[in-house]
């Protein structure tokens, strides 16, 4: 899977201030990731605000970023929840011709055992007809997946390719790294972790500042594949500053506030979730215009 080597986005959903989907900027926002050195492109993740749209708003957002990427990047759909037999269901009747690979989130809110993650995967990839990435994002699922269990998966599944790790705990990803099958990818899911990930043997990112910042971003995660590490850590550095301000007061919140400095599109978000404070908007706009 080379191509899912180096720097995803998970794209958000941009809204109109009547709260529909922006199906402008959407195509502005996935040109801009194109143009400015992004190798692949995640839909409908957790960043899209997936919780919050229609069965009809998640397919226009995917007809939407097909026909703005025209064929240029590879292409990756989140399809995952906590229904097992919804999911597999997707899975087994959606039209897959236009992706490289599915990003499948751990159950959340259920709170399985490992076991219980372990057979909800076993069934998303029998039943799934393109390559598995999975997702641990224990922070939004209240459940770890344990390397354990993601080096179970990946020994007994061969289309089960990927792991997007967003623990933040960088002793698990060298675990799984260290362990892993050859040619199975452990793709951070953390923006701040990315680099050592990447210089302990991670094969890249699925990126929320990305999506701001590009050219930067791909930068780092490429010198950090061709082992350039001082290079590397000087758009690390240049960066952290706003990874942690864009997850100060949540995802996507921040990232959409850097989208409206750039131009990109409005800041609008769907309840339950809310615009950052004018405090971070002013310290946000004033990091993009710096840079």
């Amino acid at each position: 899977m080379q191509s899912l080597i180096g720097t995803g986005v998970a794209l958000v959903t941009p809204f109109k201030k009547d709260f529909s989907v922006d199906t402008e900027a959407l195509s502005r926002i996935v040109n801009y990731q194109i143009d400015n050195g992004i190798d692949y492109l995640v839909v409908l993740g957790t960043t899209a605000e997936n919780a919050t749209l229609s069965h009809e708003e998640k397919e226009l957002v995917i007809t939407t970023v097909i026909n703005a990427n025209n064929g240029r990047l590879p292409l990756v759909l989140g399809v995952g929840g906590n229904n097992t037999y919804k999911v597999v269901d997707e899975l087994k009747t959606r039209d897959f011709s236009n992706f490289v690979a599915v990003l499948s989130v751990s159950p959340y809110y259920n709170k399985p055992t490992q076991e219980g993650i372990y057979q909800h995967f076993k069934a998303v990839a029998e039943a799934s007809p393109i390559p598995v990435i999975l997702y641990n994002v224990p922070g939004r699922t209240a459940s770890n997946m344990l390397p354990s269990t993601v080096l179970r998966l990946a020994n007994d599944f061969k289309n089960v390719v990927a792991i997007k790790e967003a623990a933040g705990d960088i002793v698990q990803a060298m675990k799984l790294i260290q362990g892993k099958p050859e040619g199975f990818l452990v793709i951070s899911g953390d923006d701040m972790v990315t680099l050592p990930m990447v210089l302990a043997g991670g094969s890249g990112v699925i990126s929320v500042i990305g999506e701001g910042f590009p050219r930067q971003f791909s930068d780092m995660v490429r010198l950090g594949l061709e082992r350039k590490v001082d290079e590397a850590y000087k758009l690390h550095y240049l960066l952290a500053e706003a990874i942690d301000m864009i997850f100060e007061q949540g995802n996507p919140a921040g990232i959409k506030e850097v989208f409206k400095t750039l131009g990109l599109s409005d800041n609008t978000l769907r309840l339950p979730l809310v615009n950052v404070n004018q405090d971070l908007a002013d310290r946000l706009n004033k990091f993009v215009k710096s840079l």
